[in-house]
């Protein structure tokens, strides 16, 4: 195949997907996206959130890490679980009735700004 061809398709992609972020994001912020504008109860964000950081590879590859690993990385994936349910149980709960965003805005308004600059 012609590299220039090649680069020429990316490039398109690239610009093709900058134009789409561009009209469908006119009216999204960080609520929209970490809190659902409140629109949504936070159980249904925790899901959403924990199927924004997987993906359908995370789905073929870690049953095959765990296997290979002889189920060592299991142990991971276990860390994972818990480390999910404990944002999607105490966080998000958390997050919505002190209406926050982000870990970042509880430890300012908890510590002060200088707990995590």
């Amino acid at each position: 195949m012609n590299p220039y061809l090649l680069i020429g398709v990316i490039v398109l992609y690239f610009g093709l997907l900058f134009v789409i972020s561009v009209i469908t994001s006119k009216k999204a912020d960080n609520n929209s996206f970490f809190i659902g504008n409140r629109q949504s109860p936070w159980y249904v964000v925790a899901f959403g959130m924990i199927g924004a950081s997987l993906s359908g590879i995370t789905f073929i590859s870690v049953p095959g890490a765990v296997g290979n690993s002889n189920w060592y990385y299991f142990q991971i994936v276990i860390g994972y679980l818990f480390g999910y349910l404990i944002v999607a149980n105490i966080l998000l709960p958390l997050y919505y009735k002190l209406n926050l965003i982000s870990i970042y805005k509880y430890l300012d308004k908890r510590f002060g700004l200088h707990s995590y600059k």
